[in-house]
């Protein structure tokens, strides 16, 4: 991964990868189908047996049988031994489908990741079929698959991306000592290598978001955190947009991450 600055913007350059792309490839089939995501919502809250899904989305079994295994070629949902409604002849056994735990959110962020940071390598055909993909799940499922993330530059863990997923978020070095003190699934903690950022329990930085806008603030960290070259004053606020450049301190073992928001809301 690679960066370009152009006319102000920063933009994240994918390398081309072409075992990556042909498995993306094969991922956006499989979601790219209306009666494979229609299976995915029948089924996201009670597993149901393939006579059940067949008859909601109002399809043969045959063809909700060839859907169902494409699904679970992907790991998307899994299958597991139940029982059939009761009828005049009685119950039987029966495979029921579900979503795995998560399957949903997973996709969700996936797609917004793939999305968000236009992991084209210039096959512009490929980006659109990502969007083709976001539009159609959106409106199958009433799921919208943005997500605002940061991604890691340099040093070990170079390329590493991390949702955002809260209103405000730790972020530092690893902690294992205090993980009581940060959520882990929350918060961003970096590995041992980056020793000039401090620990994520106490933070190096916080990023909140407020009233639709992303900001960033300093917590005291003994390194700084800079914006863009500019270094923050400590516990102040400072909005950040679309490609921002995030030091955590600076040399080698600091942290360096640029700020990508969803295409949606970089238009607002």
């Amino acid at each position: 991964m690679s960066m370009e600055q152009e006319e102000g913007q920063h933009t994240l350059v994918m390398e081309k990868n072409q075992d990556f792309l042909d498995e993306l490839s094969e991922y956006l089939d499989v979601l790219g189908n209306a009666t494979r995501l229609r299976i995915l919502k029948s089924i996201e809250r009670t597993p149901k047996d393939m006579r059940t899904i067949s008859r909601e989305i109002e399809t043969s079994y045959e063809n909700t049988k060839k859907h169902i295994d494409k699904l679970l070629l992907a790991g998307v949902i899994r299958k597991e031994a139940g029982m059939s409604a009761p009828t005049s002849k009685g119950v039987h056994p029966v495979w029921k489908y579900s979503v795995i735990p998560g399957g949903l959110e997973a996709i969700i962020q996936n797609l917004g990741l793939f999305s968000n940071l236009q992991v084209s390598c210039g096959d512009l055909a490929l980006s659109a079929r990502i969007d083709d993909v976001l539009k159609q799940y959106a409106t199958e499922t009433g799921k919208t698959a943005s997500v605002s993330v940061v991604v890691l530059l340099g040093g070990p863990e170079d390329g590493k991306v991390f949702t955002l997923a809260g209103e405000s978020i730790r972020v530092g070095r690893a902690d294992p000592g205090a993980v009581e003190t940060y959520d882990p699934q929350v918060d961003i903690a970096l590995s041992e290598e980056y020793a000039a950022v401090t620990r994520v329990s106490r933070p190096h930085c916080r990023l909140v978001r407020s009233s639709g806008t992303w900001q960033v603030e300093d917590c005291g960290s003994t390194g700084g955190t800079f914006v863009n070259n500019m270094r923050l004053a400590v516990h102040a606020r400072t909005a950040i947009r679309d490609g921002d450049i995030i030091d955590l301190a600076k040399g080698v073992k600091g942290a360096r991450i640029v700020f990508k928001v969803p295409k949606e809301e970089e238009k607002n």
